[in-house]
């Protein structure tokens, strides 16, 4: 059996739920004790085919997946438990390109870190991801922030407490990352946020790393709502600057 459950707090103790996923045995057995230091309840797959049972089986909150795994790779992993899970995934890979941070996150990878690391910044980046707000606020003319449950731009609906998209009435299936960036866009319409604020909004602090990671996922995102960026109707690219929702309708 490849998925070792790793010693956990129990009872009132229990925190979130992370699956490690790297063929690397002694690495991921590092990753797995600074998570337990932060009363993470962990588990450790050390192949792809493991990994895709304890998904399943474990439910995670966070998923840390390294990219080279052997047999079932870590593109192919994500892509799979894409269809049935939206825990948060953490790509690690030892390829520094563009290329393969692009394919990665297209697959559903929420942030990625590039070999070698330091497991304690892992940490505080899987910690600040878990700690996004689940509901976007807008201010009332008194400047008090009040939730908002709902956005409409024509046939785009956005639920934001049920965390749902419909387009036309269908549902259209987000993964977190692209929902919290909708969400953000959508709860200040007409509003340029740049790539650095959506950044620091939907990822949090301590975020390092490549703003790129927003083009991404804004991309994926627009593929899914069938938003032609050279005539966006939802999300519109402000050169040199970021992003805007459109205005309500």
């Amino acid at each position: 059996m490849e998925s070792i459950p790793a010693s956990a707090p129990s009872g009132d103790d229990f925190g979130y739920r992370a699956l490690v996923i790297d063929d690397e045995k002694p690495l991921a057995e590092v990753v797995a004790s600074y998570l337990e230091r932060e009363r993470f309840e962990v588990t450790v797959c050390h192949s792809g085919t493991a990994a895709l049972r304890a998904v399943r089986d474990v439910d995670p909150d966070v998923v840390v997946l390294d990219l080279g795994l052997p047999g079932i790779d870590g593109l192919e992993v994500c892509r799979q438990l894409r269809t049935f899970s939206d825990a948060y995934v953490v790509m690690l890979t030892a390829r520094d390109t563009e290329v393969d941070t692009i394919v990665g996150l297209s697959m559903g990878a929420d942030d990625y870190v590039t070999k070698p690391f330091s497991p304690r910044e892992l940490v505080a980046r899987i910690k600040a991801m878990l700690r996004r707000p689940r509901t976007a606020r807008t201010s009332d003319s008194s400047g008090r922030h009040e939730p908002t449950a709902l956005f409409v731009f024509g046939p785009l609906s956005i639920d934001v407490a049920g965390r749902e998209v419909f387009l036309d009435e269908t549902p259209i299936p987000l993964t977190r990352t692209e929902f919290d960036i909708l969400g953000t866009l959508s709860s200040r319409p007409g509003v340029v946020w740049s790539r650095r604020q959506l950044i620091e909004a939907v990822w949090g602090d301590p975020w390092i790393g490549n703003d790129h990671l927003v083009d991404v996922h804004v991309g994926h995102l627009r593929r899914k709502l069938g938003d032609d960026p050279g005539d966006p109707k939802f999300v519109h690219t402000v050169r040199g600057v970021g992003y805007r929702m459109g205005t309500r309708q």
